[in-house]
Parts: C-alpha cells; structure tokens; sequence
C-alpha cells in the first residue's frame, strides 16, 4: 500500500467564550486538515492548529510545510514515509504531527485495528480531563470555575500570567470558595525563579495538585532551582518538545513531571517515544493539547487509552470550549469524563 495523495484544507471552529493566557488570545481555533490517501482508498486524517507562539507555526506554515513534503512521500509505503517525514527536519512540529497522526491512522487501518489497539490499549476505558479557566480578573475567573463545576467538571486548569498578586489572589480565592476543586496552576512561561518561588510560598496553606512551566523554556536551571525548593509538583511544557527534551529535564531532575503534546513533539510516533522513556524512568506525564480540532483530539486521546500508566493527567478539553458540539469525535465528553462511542 501507497500514498497516492495529500490534500490539505484550513478549517475553523468557533468557540464559546474567548480563550486567554499570558502567551496569547483565542476566539476562534484554526487550524490544517490533512488527508492523506493510498492506492488501496484507505485514508487517514491529521490536523494541526496555529499556535505561533508555541511552535513558531501558523495556519500557513504548516499548509507550506506539507506541501513542501509532500512530494517526497508519494508513492512511497507508510513505513518509508514515517521515516522520510521524521528524517526532515526542515519542516515544523506541528506540521509533522498532522502527517504523522494521518499515516498512523492508515496502519492501524491495514492491521484493521482501532488507532488505540494499534498502539497497545487492550480494551477502552473512561479518561477525565481538565478544563481550562482563561486569565481574566478575577472574578470572572471565579465565576468560570464555579460555572465549570456546575457542569460536572472538577479539575481546573487556571491560567495565570506574570502578576503574581492576581495568580495568588485567584488561586486562593478559588480554592477557598470550590475546596473539593483539584487545581493545576499553569504560569505558561510568566514568571522568574523569584516570582515562582514567592507564588509557592504564598501556597504553603493551599492544596494545589501542580504548577506547570513557571519560567520561560530556555531556563532549565530556573525550573530545576524551582523543583527542588517546590512542596507542589511542578511539570515541565514548553521546555520538553522533543524525546532529547524530555531526557534533558527528567534526568536533571528539572521537573517532576513533563506534558507531552502531538504539536511539539510531532505526532503519535513520537510521543510513544518519549512515552515508553518515561514509563523506563518512571516519570509521570500529563498528555496535552493546543486549541485543536477533533480529528487531532482523538489521536490523542486513543494513545491516553495506551498508556494509562504513565499518563497521570489529561488536558484534552478543546472540544469542551466548542461553541457548538463536534459530530467529528470519537469520544463523548460528559463533564470532565470522556468514554470512546
């Protein structure tokens, strides 16, 4: 079997309310649909967002990128052209996983197997995801929290940017008035080791689950001074694209944990890579995501049923923030819980 053909095609989904963190403003996820056809009619689908501001790709670099691949990958077999695809490294992250998700699908479809048997989960079995709270003031972050629990969600993403006053006003504030609530605390790069550090000491009495990327990603040293003084878990984002990534942190014990997206490493292949390394080294993960469309959501979802070992938390929810509900998905989302249909 072949590949006989890629088309690419700009998609867009509105969402419910604006979604807002100290990188960058979203009221509408866009985002490349990439069909990938054989000889045998098989086709497999993949899709990327634009998230410029974490993988340095927009709408049209990652059209340009597949484009520019794609004529390398005509005609040659799935296999060679996972090799051709990760051998390259011209073209970005998020491009590469669109591909990558696409062609995986065809291989579970030659094994005639369901994506997530293709990668080792024996049977289904019922994920929960987090919900995202945008940075807003702090009242609307309140009223988001409390509208989010009302609608069966119970973990919180809250998203906090470089004022510290507000990230310790907010996080208290929601912790006191929904104390069943578990927190993640997402930074996405804001602060500095003085600022972490006064933000967690400030935390001492507040039960928070995790802090994910308080420093910018160059700072490893940063984020490992951060890890070693912390009583809160802290998790590693945008300083773990890649499998090398990922060695650097954990064996420098620079964070507790690290969160895998398809977007960052590059799709389905190679988070299986740096997945089974952190199941060697007994690391946890959190199994990530951009703002994404559903075909992208559901490859990630089928690996989460794969690795339910070292996939201790899931931050799946963009089709919780659709203003309208996808007939695209898999999966059924019923507040933070989801079960493969």
């Amino acid at each position: 079997m072949k590949i006989k053909n890629i088309k690419t095609e700009l998609k867009f989904i509105a969402l419910k309310t604006p979604f807002i963190t100290a990188l960058r403003r979203v009221d509408t996820i866009e985002f490349v649909r990439v069909t990938v056809e054989c000889d045998n009619g098989f086709i497999g689908i993949g899709e990327a967002p634009a998230t410029k501001a974490i993988t340095n790709e927009d709408v049209y670099d990652i059209m340009n990128s597949v484009w520019k691949i794609e004529e390398f990958l005509i005609e040659q077999s799935l296999a060679e052209s996972l090799y051709i695809l990760h051998a390259n490294c011209e073209i970005g992250s998020s491009a590469k996983a669109s591909l990558d998700m696409a062609i995986v699908s065809l291989q579970a479809q030659t094994k005639k197997q369901k994506l997530f048997e293709y990668l080792g989960a024996k049977e289904t079995i019922e994920l929960k995801t987090d919900i995202t709270i945008s940075y807003k003031k702090p009242h609307e972050m309140i009223e988001s929290s409390r509208l989010a629990l009302s609608n069966g969600m119970d973990i919180l993403k809250i998203k906090v940017a470089d004022d510290i006053k507000h990230a310790i006003e907010v996080t208290k504030s929601i912790s006191s008035l929904f104390p069943d609530a578990t927190l993640i605390i997402d930074a996405n790069q804001a602060w500095n080791v003085e600022d972490s550090l006064n933000y967690i000491e400030a935390m001492k009495d507040v039960k928070i689950e995790l802090i994910e990327q308080p420093v910018i990603a160059q700072d490893i040293q940063g984020l490992k001074e951060i890890t070693q003084k912390s009583h809160i878990a802290i998790l590693a984002d945008e300083a773990v694209f890649s499998l090398l990534d990922a060695k650097k942190v954990i064996e420098s014990k620079s964070a507790d944990m690290i969160n895998i997206k398809l977007m960052k490493c590059g799709g389905l292949t190679k988070a299986v890579e740096i997945l089974e390394y952190a199941r060697e080294m007994n690391v946890k993960c959190m199994l990530g995501s951009m703002l994404e469309g559903p075909y992208s959501i559901n490859a990630a979802l089928h690996l989460a049923m794969a690795y339910p070992d070292v996939i201790a938390y899931i931050d799946l929810d963009s089709p919780l923030l659709y203003k309208e509900v996808s007939n695209e998905l898999d999966f059924k989302f019923d507040g933070s819980e989801i079960q493969y249909i």
